[in-house]
C-alpha cells in the first residue's frame, strides 16, 4: 500500500527574511520528504508565511505600508532561498489567505460548540506612552521560572517555560521602554484546563512514536501540578487580542481578533487546501482517509504550542490530529545559538551570493542531524573537512577516477559481467539498503551518511587495490580495466541513490551523466549491465576556504579620519558629566520652514513620551523639510526649554559637520540604525 503523507515545517514569521535556523529546519524536512518519495510514498509538502499579529502591523506602519503589502514584500523574497538550497515545497501560502480565514473561524466555532471557549475579563499590560495594549512579544522582562532577563511575554528561550505576560518580573514595553500599567479587557479563552482536554492530551502524547522521548518528558512536567499550592498544570489559553490588530476577527465579537498562535498552525491546513484547490484534489476526502499521516517538523522553542494547543484544537473541532511532531534543536556557532540580531549568524543569502555550493551546506547539516532534540554546532574547519574529504575525496572521486578510462577506451560502454570481486563489492553496497532506509526514516541522517561514506571507503579500497591507471598501461588488460571501471560506476550509482535525498541537484547531474531515469531506492536491486554512459563533467569542487572566511567576515568598521579644517576635540570630561545628557531616539513627525527665519526649521518630534515636542533647529539651508518627515534622529531630551520669538524649543537634534565650512559645507543629521524606536535612550 502506498504511504500517504502530509508534511509541514513551522511557519516563518513574515517580518524578516529567512535566517539559518529556518534553512536548517527546511533542509531536514526536505531530505525526509525526498527520501519518502524515493521510497514510494505520496507526499504533500507545504509551507506558508505566518502573516498576522501586532509586530507585523507595527512594522508595516513604520514603513507607511499596509500589513498586506508589507507581508507581500517579505514573501516575494522567499523563493531565492528555497530554490537556492533546493528545498521543494509543493505549495507556499499565507495565513492571511481566504482558506485560513475560513478554517480558523470553523475551528473556533467547533471549539465553542464543544463548550471549550470562555469569556473572561482580564488585567492586561497597557503601554501608557503608545496608548495600546501590548502584544506578548512587545513585553519583555525576567522569566518567572528561571529568572533569565530580556525574555518575551509568552515564553522563555532559556528554559522553555510558557506563561502569561503579567507573570514576568520587572516588565517593560519593547516599543517605548516604559513600564506597562494594568488595564482590564474582555478576552476569549480556550479551556485547555478542561478535564476532557487533559484526558485526551495525556493519551495523545503517549501514543508510541508520536513524540520523541525527551519531548514527552518535558510535556509530563507541563501536566504536573504542585501538590501544595496547586500551581502548574494546563491553564486556559488566551486566544484573543484587542483592536488595533492585524489578524482574523473572531465571529460575533467585533473588535476582537484571534491571537496569532491560534491561526498560525491552522495555516498548515489552509496551505494544503490552497494547494489542493489548484491541483484538483479533494481536501475533505484526503483527510477522511485513515491512512493519511500528518507530520510536523518544528524547533524546540515552539514545542508547547504544537504538542498541547494544536492537537487539542484539532481534536475538539472534529479534525485529524498530527501523527508525528518531530522536534529539533538550534544551530549554534561557538556553542551559542546563531542570531542575526547579535551578529553571530550565517546569512543564507550571503552564503549563496558568495558562490558557496548549496549542497555543501545540505550535506554538512545532514551529517550533524539525528532524531533527538539536540543543538548542532557549525564548525567552519569541520565543514571544510567533511565536504572536501567525504563529498569530493570519497564520493565524487570514484566517478572521476573511472569515467575517463571508459570514455577513451570503451566508448563509454560498461561491462555486462563485472566478475566475482566487482559483483561482491556491489552486493555489499546493496545489502546496506534496508539499514540506510531505516536511518532515513528515523531521521538519523548523520548515521546514514557515516554508513554511506563507509561504503564509499570500500569502493575506494577496491580502486586502490586494482589500480585502473596501471591496468590501462598493461597489454591484454582491457577486459580487466573495463570491469574495474564499470564496477566503480555501478558503485557510484548506488551511492548516489543513497545520497540523493541530501544532494538532489548533484544526483540529477549524475543521472544525466549515467543516462538513466530519476533514481529511486527501488533501483538499488537492479544493475546497469552493458549500458552506455554519457560524458563525465566535473561534479563538485573542493571548498575554497577564502569564501568561507568571507562568509564569517564582519562588515568593515569605517573610521573617519580628521582632515584639515576638522574641529579639535573638546576638553576632557568625566563619565558623570556625560551621564547628565539624556539622548533619546525621536521620530520627526513634521518639519516646516519658520516664517521670518532663513535658518530655522520647526521640527515636531515623537520621543516616545505620549506627546509631541517642538524643536527649532538651524538646518534650513541643508534640508528640504519634506525629506525629513518620518525619519528617526537623536534628541537631547533634557536640555532646558528655550523661549524663542517663534515659540518654545524643547530640546536639540544632533547633526555633524566640519568646523570649517570651506572643507565641506555639508550638514548630516544623525540617524539611528534599523530597529531603533522612539523613546529609546542612547547609552
Amino acid at each position: 500500500m502506498t504511504r500517504k503523507l502530509f508534511v509541514t515545517t513551522a511557519l516563518p514569521y513574515a517580518n524578516a527574511p529567512f535566517h539559518i535556523g529556518h534553512m536548517m529546519e527546511y533542509i531536514q524536512a526536505d531530505i525526509w520528504v525526498r527520501f519518502q518519495r524515493m521510497n514510494g510514498a505520496t507526499v504533500h509538502f507545504v509551507g506558508a508565511d505566518d502573516a498576522h499579529g501586532a509586530p507585523i502591523m507595527i512594522a508595516a506602519e513604520k514603513q507607511g505600508k499596509t500589513p498586506q503589502a508589507f507581508v507581500a514584500e517579505i514573501a516575494a523574497g522567499r523563493a531565492k532561498y528555497l530554490d537556492g538550497f533546493h528545498i521543494a515545497f509543493d505549495n507556499w501560502s499565507s495565513t492571511d489567505s481566504a482558506e485560513n480565514h475560513a478554517l480558523a473561524k470553523e475551528i473556533y466555532l467547533g471549539l465553542r460548540k464543544n463548550e471549550l471557549i470562555d469569556v473572561k475579563t482580564i488585567d492586561q499590560f497597557f503601554d501608557p506612552v503608545k496608548s495600546m495594549f501590548l502584544p506578548d512579544r512587545f513585553i519583555k522582562g525576567e522569566c518567572p521560572k528561571c529568572g533569565t532577563k530580556d525574555q518575551y511575554g509568552d515564553s522563555c528561550e532559556n528554559c522553555g517555560a510558557v506563561y502569561n505576560p503579567t507573570e514576568l518580573k520587572n516588565p517593560y514595553s519593547a516599543l517605548s521602554g516604559a513600564t506597562p500599567v494594568m488595564r482590564s479587557s474582555e478576552h476569549y479563552f480556550f479551556r485547555l484546563s478542561d478535564p476532557r482536554c487533559l484526558d485526551f492530551l495525556q493519551k495523545w502524547t503517549t501514543d508510541t512514536g508520536r513524540l520523541q522521548p525527551e519531548v514527552l518528558n518535558k510535556i509530563k512536567e507541563w501536566f504536573q501540578k504542585d501538590p501544595e499550592t496547586g500551581a502548574g498544570g494546563l491553564g486556559d489559553w488566551d486566544i484573543s487580542r484587542d483592536a488595533p490588530y492585524f489578524g482574523i476577527e473572531i465571529p460575533d465579537a467585533p473588535g476582537k481578533y484571534f491571537y496569532v498562535w491560534l491561526d498560525a498552525p491552522i495555516g498548515y491546513l489552509a496551505s494544503l487546501k490552497n494547494y489542493f484547490s489548484k491541483a484538483n484534489i479533494d481536501y475533505d476526502k484526503f483527510f477522511a482517509d485513515p491512512d493519511v499521516q500528518q507530520v510536523h517538523f518544528i524547533g524546540k522553542d515552539i514545542t508547547y504550542f504544537h504538542t498541547l494547543f494544536w492537537p487539542a484544537m484539532l481534536h475538539f473541532s472534529g479534525r485529524k490530529t498530527p501523527d508525528h511532531v518531530f522536534v529539533h534543536g538550534f544551530i549554534t556557532l561557538g556553542g551559542d545559538k546563531m542570531s542575526k540580531s547579535r551578529g553571530t549568524g550565517i546569512s543564507p543569502l550571503k552564503y549563496l551570493d558568495l558562490g558557496l555550493h548549496p549542497e555543501w551546506l545540505r550535506y554538512y547539516i545532514a551529517a550533524k542531524l539525528n532524531s533527538h532534540v539536540e543543538d548542532i554546532e557549525f564548525n567552519p574547519e569541520d565543514f571544510v573537512a567533511r565536504v572536501n574529504s567525504d563529498l569530493v575525496g570519497k564520493y565524487v572521486n570514484i566517478a572521476s577516477r573511472a569515467a575517463g578510462f571508459l570514455a577513451k577506451r570503451f566508448g563509454g560502454t560498461l561491462s555486462g559481467d563485472l566478475g566475482v570481486e566487482g559483483s561482491s563489492l556491489l552486493e555489499t553496497l546493496r545489502a546496506q539498503k534496508d539499514a540506510i532506509v531505516e536511518l532515513y526514516e528515523e531521521r538519523e541522517f548523520g548515521k546514514a551518511l557515516r554508513d554511506i561514506m563507509a561504503l564509499a571507503d570500500k569502493v575506494n579500497e577496491y580502486v586502490d587495490q586494482h589500480k585502473p591507471w596501471d591496468l590501462a598501461k598493461k597489454e591484454g588488460a582491457d577486459a580487466a580495466l573495463q570491469d574495474v571501471c564499470s564496477t566503480c560506476i555501478e558503485a557510484f550509482r548506488l551511492l548516489t541513490i543513497y545520497l540523493k535525498p541530501v544532494l538532489p541537484a548533484l544526483a540529477k547531474h549524475v543521472e544525466d551523466f549515467l543516462q538513466v531515469p530519476a533514481l529511486t531506492f527501488g533501483d538499488v536491486s537492479s544493475a546497469l549491465g552493458a549500458h552506455r554512459i554519457g560524458t563525465y563533467t566535473h561534479l563538485m569542487q573542493r571548498v575554497d576556504t577564502k569564501l568561507l572566511d568571507a562568509l564569517f567576515e564582519a562588515p568593515p568598521v569605517v573610521v573617519e579620519k580628521l582632515v584639515p579644517g576638522g574641529e579639535e576635540l573638546a576638553p576632557e570630561i568625566k563619565i558623570d558629566d556625560f551621564a547628565k545628557v539624556d539622548l533619546r531616539i525621536a521620530r520627526i513627525v513634521n518639519a516646516e520652514k519658520v516664517e521670518g527665519s532663513d535658518k530655522l526649521l520647526r521640527l515636531t518630534l515623537d520621543a516616545g513620551e505620549g506627546r509631541h515636542r517642538n524643536v527649532f533647529s538651524g538646518i534650513s539651508a541643508h534640508f528640504d523639510p519634506a525629506t525629513l518627515v518620518g525619519k528617526l534622529t537623536v534628541l537631547v531630551a533634557n536640555l532646558a526649554p528655550r523661549k524663542m520669538k517663534f515659540g518654545l524649543s524643547e530640546g536639540m537634534v544632533l547633526a555633524a559637520s566640519h568646523g570649517d565650512e570651506k572643507v565641506d559645507g555639508g550638514l548630516y543629521l544623525l540617524e539611528p540604525g534599523a530597529g531603533a524606536l522612539p523613546g529609546m535612550r542612547l547609552h
